[in-house]
């Protein structure tokens, strides 16, 4: 196995900067020092909020701003008495999934749903074949649920079924059934599609009537609020981040000439994971932040998204454990190529390592004996824990900034509500009281 050939210590980015990449630490007491920059103080939380705050009221003022806030133009809440059975096709960061759901009232439903992974090559190929891949794993999941006799519904000779598209990307949109695509994030590519109707590429994949193309976020908000009529604020931390709540029409001032009742209420898809893009204001970003972004396939968009979402937790673990190496702090004397690789330490791996209950913290030794092939020692594996809760507490921290700005935006501090969570690298739900 050829050695490592870490060791220069920089990071060259693709506006030509050259970035140093050293601490000039020099031993294991020194390791905790790398860690002070992700800390993040009461004071500047409340800044962050009153920031967050401004920028949603422009975004619902004006269009075309960094943090869009799009109307989405789905109105009212679910009584929960709704019934009937609908398709879904969900296409998110990390897989496509494929639902049928069951509307049985009272608040309840089933679901029945199947999984399929997304490639990195289907991330960057044309957008048509994209949603050709959308359409096949459609009618894979159709021909396998529904054509089946023994399946709890089979569909009679001409009978329809609704279909919604779950579109985890932003979008302007002009009505329930259109959705043009601003631009891609979660790492995605796909060229031929920013600036088109998703909604339309997605028809000509597939021979089915679309009833509705909505944001991931605000089918969260939807379907919870159907289980429990006290959600009011829907948000997602998963490959992306992102929040939805409805708006009273009448606040959404960049709207007014469509002639909507100003008390109706509006989902508004927030679409919060590019605020304090490209000024980089008001997050306090380390240099480890820095090369993420720069390294990204859209530097400068995405600032919030990227310290806070599944996709890039990980990678800014593994670019501190990188520097440390170059400065001969760790793994002394064994070969670290494995760890070279950008975002080759996933995100699930800091949830490893902050709740391993063991004395030995035998989980991390497992992490890196089995995908990196190094040894650790105690010390390290006590830094890895330390600094895995220290990217997992910002993250947690700046994601509240973002909720307590809808919250205190939207006067629910008084009242209380709940919050519709879907959790990084989880499909089940969760609420929180605020």
């Amino acid at each position: 196995m050829p050695a490592s050939r870490r060791g220069s210590g920089s990071v060259v980015l693709p506006s030509g900067q050259t970035m140093a990449m050293h601490t000039r630490t020099q031993d294991e007491e020194d390791l905790p020092h790398a860690t002070k920059k992700f800390t993040l103080t009461p004071q500047r939380m409340r800044m962050i909020v009153e920031a967050f705050k401004e920028t949603l009221e422009l975004g619902l003022a004006k269009p075309k701003q960094v943090v869009p806030m799009i109307p989405t133009f789905v109105f009212g809440w679910p009584t929960g008495q709704e019934k009937g059975d609908i398709l879904a096709v969900d296409l998110g960061g990390t897989n496509l999934r494929v639902c049928l759901v069951t509307l049985q009232g009272e608040g309840k439903f089933e679901i029945t749903q199947t999984k399929y992974r997304l490639t990195e090559e289907q991330k960057q190929e044309d957008g048509q074949k994209l949603f050709d891949f959308c359409a096949e794993c459609l009618k894979t999941f159709v021909d396998t649920n529904l054509a089946d006799e023994n399946s709890g519904l089979t569909l009679k000779p001409g009978e329809k079924l609704p279909l919604g598209f779950t579109f985890s990307y932003p979008c302007s949109q002009e009505r329930i059934d259109h959705g043009e695509l601003i631009r891609w994030t979660k790492g995605f590519g796909a060229p031929n599609t920013e600036g088109h109707d998703v909604a339309d590429m997605f028809r000509k994949s597939l021979a089915k009537f679309l009833t509705a193309i909505i944001n991931d976020t605000t089918g969260t908000l939807i379907a919870s609020a159907y289980v429990n009529p006290k959600t009011k604020i829907a948000v997602i931390f998963g490959t992306g981040c992102n929040a939805a709540y409805m708006e009273r029409v009448g606040d959404i001032p960049k709207i007014k000439n469509l002639g909507i009742d100003d008390e109706a209420a509006m989902g508004i898809n927030c679409e919060w994971g590019a605020f304090d893009s490209f000024e980089h204001e008001h997050l306090p970003r380390t240099k480890y932040d820095t090369v993420v972004d720069e390294t990204s396939n859209k530097p400068g968009e995405q600032a919030f998204e990227k310290l806070i979402s599944g996709r890039y937790l990980g990678e800014i673990l593994r670019l501190v454990i990188c520097e440390l190496i170059d400065e001969g702090v760790l793994f002394l004397g064994q070969n670290t190529y494995k760890l070279e690789v950008p975002y080759v330490l996933d995100t699930a791996f800091l949830s490893l390592m902050e709740s391993d209950p063991t004395d030995e913290l035998l989980m991390i030794i497992g992490i890196f004996t089995h995908f990196f092939a190094v040894e650790t020692t105690l010390a390290e594996r006590q830094f890895f824990r330390a600094l895995a809760k220290l990217i997992g507490r910002r993250a947690a921290r700046l994601s509240s900034c973002g909720i307590a700005a809808i919250v205190s935006k939207m006067g629910y501090l008084e009242e209380g509500c709940l919050v519709a969570m879907t959790k990084i690298r989880k499909d089940a739900g969760l609420y929180v009281n605020v």
